[in-house]
């Protein structure tokens, strides 16, 4: 009898057990996915890895200070190549003319010269830092007004239809396209020429689809009863959103800031065509009778660079020096600024809950 009861299963053990061509095909689809995701996680974590490790030779080194400094500190010069007294020696151009000057006679016969392949990449840091943030301020600025108008004043109707249809296909666009509109634009319509100000209005405009959209489903999560609540005490309408809406939908907007920065930052197309410089010497500020053309002047970008040393220029050991070291840098600072609109949704939200 024991042997009969353990033998019999109930309705729902059999059914679980029992193998069928959908939970096969469900089964399948799952390591499908599973190792699909794998490979990506992969590919990513290698190719992250490569610039980490070699990044990391070109920014630290083995001796005090252990930060490369004239990496970070300098502008990007000629590395010239030679030997003196069978010693082997490496000096970027300003570096090498001091040397030439003060031994004239160790003047090297022969001296190999890489371009962008010495010095440093300071001004491009500068340059990269300025147009993130200032693009990031221009279509903060002008998405979370259009977020607001869309969100709470204006009336469904085709026209309202119309204008989130081009924002969707704008979100789109290829950025080379935002480049030759910006180009169009502000350098030739407007007259800036190549400058940080045109760079940072067609960077924004480029990010702003994507800042608007998450804006707009930020400030609609927000309870109806926060805005009928204030205009029941007698708030205007306005006073309503600024106090009782836009505060606790902050932490959703700065989300979108974090995927406009980190497509800002790393867009060559656009700023090659509106802000960047192969190399310059001055940064923005130096040099400037009126401190108003400060926005007008053109500026060096870690991206485009990396785009002149890797393209550009012929290739070779001392250039992949500088490959690596700029990409290194630059995920370094983009990570810096996506964790500082990090930190300040998380603080949002421990501050506004609802």
């Amino acid at each position: 009898m024991t042997d009969e009861n353990n033998d019999l299963q109930s309705p729902g053990q059999m059914f679980y057990y029992k193998q069928t061509a959908a939970k096969t095909q469900e089964k399948w689809m799952f390591w499908l996915f599973r190792i699909a995701t794998y490979i990506i996680l992969a590919a990513a974590t290698f190719l992250f890895g490569v610039i980490i490790f070699k990044g990391s030779q070109t920014v630290f080194q083995a001796n005090f200070p252990f930060v490369n400094w004239e990496f970070l500190s300098s502008k990007p010069q000629t590395l010239y190549v030679f030997e003196v007294d069978g010693e082997e020696m490496k000096l970027p151009d300003s570096r090498y003319r001091e040397f030439i000057a003060e031994h004239p006679e160790k003047t090297p016969d022969e001296v190999d010269t890489y371009s962008y392949s010495g010095g440093g990449i300071f001004p491009a840091i500068v340059g990269t830092v300025l147009l993130t943030i200032g693009s990031m301020i221009i279509a903060l600025t002008l998405g979370i007004l259009s977020a607001i108008y869309l969100s709470e004043y204006s009336k469904p109707g085709t026209f309202i239809n119309l204008i989130r249809l081009s924002i969707v296909n704008l979100a789109g666009v290829p950025s080379i396209v935002f480049g030759l509109f910006g180009f169009g634009m502000f350098v030739i319509f407007f007259d800036w020429n190549v400058s940080l100000l045109g760079g940072c209005f067609t960077l924004a405009f480029m990010v702003l689809p994507v800042i608007i959209t998450a804006s707009e489903e930020s400030l609609r999560s927000i309870p109806q009863g926060f805005r009928e609540g204030s205009l029941a005490l007698g708030a205007t309408k306005w006073t309503a959103i600024r106090t009782n809406v836009l505060p606790y939908a902050l932490p959703g907007i700065l989300t979108s800031s974090v995927l406009g920065v980190a497509r800002v930052a790393g867009e060559t197309a656009p700023i090659m065509f509106t802000a960047a410089y192969a190399l310059r010497d001055n940064l923005p500020w130096q040099g400037l009778e009126n401190p108003f053309q400060f926005f007008f002047q053109g500026v060096m970008a870690l991206p485009y660079h990396i785009y002149v040393v890797s393209s550009k220029i012929p290739q070779n050991e001392y250039t992949e020096r500088m490959q690596y070291g700029t990409a290194f840098v630059f995920l370094i600072i983009v990570g810096a600024i996506a964790l500082t609109s990090i930190l300040l949704r998380i603080r949002m939200r421990k501050r506004y809950k609802w």
